[in-house]
Order: structure tokens, then sequence, then C-alpha cells
């Protein structure tokens, strides 16, 4: 005979019984886990008819999963960082290329870890970061909780210098950090155990390793077999670079497992961009840089074993800004940002078999070259399913390039049966350049729009950052090759003490730096390198430099720290 006590203690546990099974029916939120590496190019993969290169794991995960086939991303790194995090073009962020004050990402942006996190979900970075590494830009201003990333575009570059993919100096939670080991070790174990840790809840992981991104730094355990196979000293240090991001990608597998959570994860993995290399190419003409298919068309894997059929390829036309959108419907959660969203989500085609003529057609746009001026019609791509248009091909780097004056130079390519992009229809097909011309042209005059392409604006003075370094070479501008300093935003005014990397210059000398329309000068003796600045409250360029005594600005050459000031604020 059962007790009252009995009874009701019987019906508690059912009631309790009943509220868990409730809940996990109607709160069943994935985690999501997103791969991405750095210059691994369509043809550094086994899968795709590599001869050489290891990757058993990352073969096997894309023939068990879902390939997207045509999948577009920017042809250089922090683009498509930008439109991956946000769902947005590029040049809508304030991003506009990878250094040089190019690469910061207006702090106002709305992420998927902004919004993944007001979700409930705890969010991690691993890896590379590269859109801005001073306050309001920062990961963990932008939504990310726990943040284990190197500064600037790549270890070892300013104002990350000097450093090595051994041991690697990074940044954890904003802090310096001493590691131990090899870089894709070390953000591959933190975050395998941020998901341990966080197993019992729904997670979000963004693993950006800085490989195989240059200097091609690996232990020869990994490259001599590339080179015994007669590989040249660089393709065998990339493969080994890769390889060894396919080992770490099984430890990330096998980790699921182990943690019974891999049903109702949503892993990705995806590239960059192409190879900054010459090397197989799996067919694709040009690489990293071009908006040829080498540079723009990556891989894209996908699994969620809860939802996804496995064991498919998907052929239409998808892109970075299709993330955000794909993986907010995943989880459930509007992305209401009262900003246009550019991506789509895919969820209907990844989910379930949608027929392609029902998917609608659309074009992708993809556009990137140096300088703080994003020129109409200079090295664009406009991608549909079957053609493609280029514009100025291979003037990434052209500075000095002024399309208004040159008719642009249009290419156009059959990709459905043209794939290596042999045969230019421009002649033949006028009626789709005009097409595709247009659709660029309206494009681009809504991403000027926005923001009228103004990169984001570093934060000086904020408690949140007391010390806030001003990297020459990441975020600095240089308008044809001419230095002019930092956009800024002095949140408090008065004393700032500077501290001056001098480099090689450590004679007497001055320190100069204008702000607000005026120009003062500190003398620095011999060997000294710290003044004290007294900074007005105000948004503008702010520049620091070191003068001669002959009244000469010493220049400073490299992608290294040299050069660079450090502001701390005394009050």
């Amino acid at each position: 005979m059962l007790t009252p006590q009995f009874r009701r203690w019987l019906l508690t546990a059912a009631l309790a019984l009943v509220a868990i099974a409730l809940h996990a029916a109607a709160d069943p939120r994935p985690n999501i886990v997103v791969v991405m590496t750095d210059d691994q190019d369509y043809g550094d993969l086994g899968i795709h008819g590599n001869p050489h290169i290891r990757t058993p794991n990352l073969d096997r995960f894309g023939r068990e999963g879902v390939q997207l086939t045509r999948f577009y991303v920017a042809p250089v790194c922090a683009p498509t960082r930008a439109s991956l995090l946000t769902g947005r073009y590029h040049y809508r962020t304030g991003i506009l290329h990878t250094s040089r004050g190019g690469a910061k990402m207006h702090g106002d942006e709305a992420t998927i870890a902004e919004f993944l996190r007001d979700a409930g979900y705890r969010t991690g970075i691993f890896g590379k970061w590269h859109l801005g590494d001073n306050i309001p830009m920062r990961p963990s201003d932008q939504g990310f909780a726990e943040s284990l990333i190197h500064k600037s575009g790549g270890i070892d570059q300013g104002p990350d210098h000097p450093n090595s993919y051994f041991d690697p100096r990074l940044w954890h939670n904003n802090q310096p950090q001493k590691t131990s080991g090899y870089c894709t070790d070390v953000f591959f174990s933190a975050a395998l155990q941020f998901i341990e840790q966080n197993r019992d809840q729904p997670f979000f992981v963004y693993l950006p390793t800085n490989a195989p991104h240059t200097p091609l730094q690996v232990s020869p355990r990994y490259s001599d077999r590339y080179k015994a196979m007669g590989l040249d000293d660089t393709t065998a240090k990339v493969y080994a670079m890769v390889e060894n991001i396919d080992e770490n990608f099984g430890r990330l597998m096998a980790t699921l497992d182990r943690l019974d959570l891999r049903r109702n994860t949503v892993v990705v993995f995806l590239t960059d961009n192409g190879a900054q290399q010459s090397r197989f190419s799996a067919g694709q003409r040009g690489r990293k840089g071009t908006v040829y298919e080498g540079g723009i068309h990556v891989p894209c894997f996908w699994q969620w074993p809860a939802r996804f059929d496995g064991r498919r390829t998907i052929d239409r036309v998808a892109a970075h800004i299709d993330l955000l959108p794909t993986l907010l419907e995943v989880a459930g959660v509007p992305p209401a940002t009262g900003r246009p969203l550019d991506g789509r989500s895919l969820l209907p085609l990844l989910a379930r078999p949608t027929p392609t003529e029902r998917w609608p057609e659309r074009t992708v746009f993809l556009q990137v070259h140096r300088g703080l001026e994003p020129k109409k019609y200079q090295h664009f791509a406009a991608v549909t399913q079957q053609f493609k248009l280029i514009g100025h091909p291979g003037t990434f780097n052209r500075e000095d390039l002024d399309p208004a004056k040159v008719p642009p130079p249009l290419e156009l390519y059959d990709l459905s049966s043209d794939p290596g992009e042999k045969n230019d229809l421009a002649a033949k097909h006028p009626e789709v350049v005009t097409r595709l011309r247009r659709e660029y042209e309206a494009w681009f005059e809504s991403v000027r729009r926005e923001r009228q392409f103004l990169p984001g604006v570093i934060h000086i003075g904020s408690p949140a950052e007391p010390e806030a370094e001003l990297s020459r070479y990441q975020d600095g501008g240089y308008p044809g090759g001419i230095k002019t300093g930092w956009r800024v935003k002095v949140l408090r005014g008065g004393i700032y003490d500077a501290t001056f990397n001098r480099g090689v210059h450590g004679g007497a000398a001055q320190l100069v730096v204008s702000w607000q329309g005026k120009t003062s000068r500190v003398p620095l003796a011999a060997g000294k390198n710290q003044a004290a600045l007294n900074l007005g409250a105000g948004e503008g360029i702010l520049d620091i430099w070191l003068e001669s005594p002959a009244g000469k600005r010493l220049d400073y050459e490299g992608n290294d720290s040299n050069g660079d000031p450090t502001l701390r604020w005394r009050g």
C-alpha cells in the first residue's frame, strides 16, 4: 500500500519528467560549430581529387554530410569573415580589405554570436578574428563570451609581432597569454575544453584557424613526407599544415561523439578564400586575391544528423552571407537588426531535398581591392547559377586605377559548361553582360549608401581597454602610400601616457602628434620612448609619428610593430 508521502513524491517526479520532456520537445536548440581555415584552397582536400594531401577526416565528413558545391566567399580574409558573421556584404560593415586601415568592422554591427548569446547560447571563438583589435571591434565586444585569438591578420604580423606558430602568445579574453604547443592544436584544444564545459547548454563555437596562412611554420614530421613525394618546400608545408588541421578536425568529431552531442550539433566546414600560392587547384583558374573561381569558390560541408540527410550534394549558388540567416533559423532565433541582410537561409536546401527549380535564382556579388575607396567596376564578380561577370580582373593591388576614366574590361563565363573559365563569352552574350552589369551597379550603390565605405572607428580612453595599441600596418591609413594615422574616437579627454615603439630609430628625436587640427611636438632623448600627450575628446584622424632633429618624418616599413604607439588614459 502506497503511503500519502510516497504518492506525492511519485506525482512530483512524474510531473518533473513531463516538464523535462516538454522542455526538450519545445526547445531542441542544437549546438553549432563553424570551422573555417585560412587560405586553404578548394583543391587542398583529397575529396576534390588532390593526389598527395592526406585529409581523411575532412573527406569523410564531406562525403557523409551535405556538400555545397557552388559556395562562394570573398577573395581575401577579413571581408569573408565580416560577411559570415553578419549575413551582410562586407562593404556595409566597414570592412574594405585586409589591412592598412581597411579591416575594422563597425562595433554596432550585429553578429551571429550576439544573436545566439542573447538567445541563451554560450559563445566562443578560438583562432583568427581579423575584424579589429581595439574596442569596440574585439570578439568580446561582438558577442563572444569566451575568446582565444591572435591579433592582426596573422600570427607574427603587426601588432602581433614578434610571435610564432609554436608556443604562440595569444589573447585570452583580451589578456595576453603565453601558450604551449602548435597554434592549431592550441585553438582546437581550447575549443574542445569549451565544448566539454558547456555540454549541458547550447553552445556556438567559431573555430577560424590561422593555418595554412603564411608564415608556413609546421613540424617537419608533417612536411617531410610531402617533400619525399617530390613536392616543393612551400607546397609540402601547406599540405602539412592542412593535414594537422585534419587531425584536429578528427579530434573535434570524436569529442562530440564521446559527449553524445554529435546528433544535435550542426557542424560546418569551409575556407575563407583560395590558395595564396600556386599548387593543385582542382582545375580552377586563379587563386587568392582574384575573382576567378580559384580565389572565391571554396569547399563548404555541413552535418546535422538530427535533421540533415547525409551523402548529398547541392549545386545551388550559396555564399558566406548565407551562414548567419541559416544558422539563426536552425536555432530558432529571428535576425532582427534594423539593417538589411544580404544572405538567405539555406535550411530548405539542407534539411530536405528541395527541387532546384523551386529555389529562387540569385546573383551573388563579390568585390575587394586595396585602398580605402572602393571603386565601381574594379575587381568585381557577379555570380549566377549559370554565368559569372567579371570586371577589371587582376587589379586587386591597383590603388592608382580610376575605373571612371577607363571603360571597364568585362569578361563573361558560362560556369555550367566552363568551370575552368577558359572561354570569355562577353562578345557572344551582350544581353547577359548588360543585365549583370546593371545588377552590379545597383548593388554597388546600395552598399555605398549605408556607410559611405567608412571603416570602423577605434575608441580611445575606454575603461574596458585601459591600453590602446594603434597598429601602423594593420589599422593606419595609407592612401597612395602616404601614412595618415588612425581614425579614432577619444572617449575621455585628458592626459594620455604614450609609449612609442621606436624600432631602429633610437636616437634623439621628437614625438609628433596631430589631432583636431593641431600639431604638437614632444622631445625624446636617445633611447627614450615615453611621453605625455594631451588629447581632447572627439572623433577624427589621430596621427603620431617620430621626427628627426632635422624635422624629417622617420618612416617604418614592413609588417611588424615598429612605429606603433600605445596610449593609456591618465586623467
